[in-house]
């Protein structure tokens, strides 16, 4: 499977390390999108203030304008919570494979809990678990139970794409 590979969802579910580790795992470059977020992105969220869909738009292009310009398809971590932006992701990227892990609250609230310096406080889960519209359908997504050891998840993705491929 030769597409750019988007781990999107909420704060606090695994986005960079599966990211990474499926990165790795197709020899693949990765692409932090966290790194990719205007200054003021940043210091909204560290200040507690949920982004709206227009603080999120240059976000979007940067992550999008990355995968676009990497050598070859890459894995990026993004948010990409509404299909309206995974749509503009693929408007400037073409068509992009998301995969999301699925964790309950309870599990995202420990994670997050348990991470120190990050810039996302514990407090936006609510607004960003009431912003997220999971893929539909028709949308190119693969699913994964983030409750899972991340090798038992990779596993799962490789299996998966393997089988797409079929």
């Amino acid at each position: 499977m030769n597409l750019p590979i988007v781990v999107m969802g909420v704060s606090g579910s695994g986005k960079t390390t599966l990211g990474q580790a499926l990165a790795q795992a197709l020899g693949r470059p990765f692409i932090e999108g966290d790194r990719l977020h205007p200054p003021a992105n940043l210091a909204k969220m560290a200040s507690g203030i949920a982004l709206t869909d227009e603080d999120r738009r240059p976000f979007l292009d940067n992550v999008a304008q990355a995968l676009r310009a990497a050598p070859g398809p890459a894995v990026a971590s993004c948010s990409a919570l509404k299909r309206v932006y995974r749509d503009r992701l693929r408007t400037v990227a073409g068509r992009i494979l998301f995969v999301m892990s699925r964790l309950t609250r309870a599990e995202l609230e420990q994670r997050m809990a348990r991470r120190s310096g990050h810039f996302m406080p514990a407090s936006l889960l609510e607004s960003q678990l009431a912003t997220l519209e999971p893929p539909e359908a028709d949308e190119d997504a693969l699913l994964i139970d983030g409750a899972l050891a991340l090798e038992d998840q990779v596993a799962h993705l490789l299996a998966a794409l393997a089988a797409r491929e079929r």
